[in-house]
């Protein structure tokens, strides 16, 4: 199973304005476990940064200056994200400006939602988990007690390895069970068992069978014939 946890930085917070993405950072999950795998660039806008914006992510126009454009990394972000589940807190603003970023790029791309194998918003499933709570990326990783500590600006690569953490935690099957005690309990075995990886089964070999029970024979004489292992068994008969 191959995720993609994706973040962007942008100009200002509306498309209809002529906003663009400024930086753009994903990491890659696979079988839900962090693999190494990265996807970051920041990005030229060819426009002002709102001052607001300045605030959140502290990413300059002048640092972006020499930067590629969106078009230039298009076709590399589409084969990074290519058939992988994209993980995105508040997805609707982030998959609104990459698609509105492909279509500026004038190169045919359709919709991103066209290039991976869908989408999953932790904003809505954090608001479902959580419900009449904060569910902001600080709050939640307040809540599942993740270090954030190191985060004093937004920054999309920074924001995608933290938000990785929180989903991790959010799908975690018991910890649910723990944190989510007051949710009816349909909604406390669904959230146990999402996105649940089968666990591989190793069986013993011919010598660690023999090992195993010759531990039992000692632990029975020990007990002067009481170790239920051996009755559980059906070996508890001493050669």
């Amino acid at each position: 199973m191959r995720q993609i946890v994706l973040d962007t930085e942008t100009t200002g917070l509306e498309i209809v304005q002529g906003h663009r993405v400024i930086e753009l950072g994903c990491v890659e999950l696979v079988n839900r476990r962090l693999s190494g795998g990265h996807f970051h660039y920041y990005l030229n806008p060819d426009r002002d940064i709102d001052a607001g914006a300045l605030e959140v992510h502290g990413i300059t126009a002048e640092f972006l200056l020499d930067k590629p454009r969106f078009e230039d990394i298009a076709a590399e972000f589409l084969e990074f994200i290519s058939d992988a589940e994209l993980i995105i807190h508040n997805a609707e603003f982030d998959v609104g400006f990459l698609t509105r970023e492909l279509q500026l790029a004038d190169a045919g791309y359709g919709p991103l939602e066209d290039y991976c194998e869908k989408v999953l918003d932790t904003l809505a499933m954090a608001r479902k988990l959580h419900p009449g709570q904060r569910n902001s990326l600080d709050a939640l990783c307040k809540r599942y007690q993740i270090d954030n500590a190191h985060r004093e600006l937004h920054g999309a690569l920074l924001d995608a390895e933290i938000l990785a953490d929180v989903y991790l935690a959010m799908t975690g099957g018991q910890t649910n069970l723990l944190l989510e005690a007051a949710l009816p309990p349909r909604d406390i075995e669904r959230a146990a068992r999402s996105e649940r990886v089968p666990l591989p089964v190793i069986l013993p070999d011919a010598e660690e069978l023999a090992l195993h029970e010759e531990w039992l024979r000692y632990i029975d004489e020990q007990a002067q014939g009481g170790c239920v292992w051996l009755q559980a068994d059906g070996i508890d008969e001493v050669a």
